[in-house]
């Protein structure tokens, strides 16, 4: 466990790169890279239309340890393509969740941490970004029955698209202040439904509906938590430290549509509408 004398008390997690953010996360020395920027797997669907690839394609995926316990550790780079995925990412992080799944059927105990900042399927990638997210997301269904798997959202890109639903299937999920979890982003919404409907550029108004304190109030997530390294961490160890949850989010069908059916869609709800409505209390 850390103390406050740690030097990295004041670093913000939110701030750190993918790969800073697993390292933070894993016990010192404990992370071992699954596929490494010097294999140089990318996407050459990218380079066919003129976009410079990333040697990682955006995504981290490491084996390692947290607070002893064998984990494989997630980061998706929201810096690049604004976090989106497609063949090689989505191929990178089912792969290294299948692995978990098949050591824990082997006996071996390796739960998983996603660390998300991301957009969703990679656009020029649509058709192998979608078949990859629906690998990911049956992954963490097989894995969630041995081990727990805990995500964590941060960083002002946010999880929108079908990762936002892959956030949902995890054990445990958990967001700073400054992620942001919906269905659909600012700028999808306001080109379908209009500026009048959902302002992209009113930063209070789409933090307000989608940002980690919201999402903490309405009962979508787990745990709302400082954006500093050592409380991020300290707080994936205690949900590690959980297990496998009795009951799983997806499961809670029924309360989550009795909530939806109270949303009066004629006009703009507001957070405090929401948090109303869609509070765990509202259900009761």
């Amino acid at each position: 466990m850390s103390n406050g004398n740690d030097p990295r008390l004041a670093i913000s997690f939110v701030e750190q790169s993918a790969r800073k953010r697993v390292e933070h996360i894993l016990d010192a020395g404990s992370m071992r890279e699954m596929v490494t920027p010097f294999d140089r797997v990318t996407s050459h669907w990218l380079e066919m239309q003129g976009i410079v690839p990333q040697f990682d394609d955006g995504v981290v995926t490491t084996r390692g340890s947290i607070d002893g316990k064998s984990v494989v550790a997630i980061a998706v780079d929201g810096s690049f393509q604004g976090g989106s995925l497609g063949e090689v990412a989505g191929a990178k992080i089912a792969g290294t969740l299948e692995l978990a799944v098949e050591a824990n059927q082997a006996g071996e105990s390796i739960a998983a941490v996603l660390i998300l900042e991301t957009g969703g399927v990679r656009l020029q990638e649509a058709n192998l970004g979608l078949a990859a997210i629906a690998e990911i997301q049956s992954a963490i269904v097989a894995l969630r029955q041995f081990q727990p798997v805990v995500a964590l959202i941060t960083g002002p890109v946010g999880c929108f698209g079908g990762m936002s639903i892959t956030a949902g299937l995890c054990s445990y999920l958990l967001m700073t202040r400054e992620g942001r979890l919906g269905l659909n982003g600012p700028q999808v919404i306001e080109q379908e439904a209009g500026v009048s409907e959902y302002d992209s550029q009113d930063r209070p108004f789409i933090w307000g509906l989608t940002g980690g304190e919201q999402r903490d109030a309405t009962g979508l997530i787990d745990d709302f938590i400082d954006s500093d390294v050592i409380k991020v961490r300290q707080k994936v160890q205690e949900y590690l430290s959980k297990g496998v949850p009795k009951a799983f989010r997806s499961e809670a069908i029924q309360s989550s549509l009795d909530r939806l059916k109270k949303v009066d869609t004629r006009s703009q709800i507001t957070a405090e509408m929401a948090r109303a409505i869609l509070s765990k209390e509202a259900s009761l």
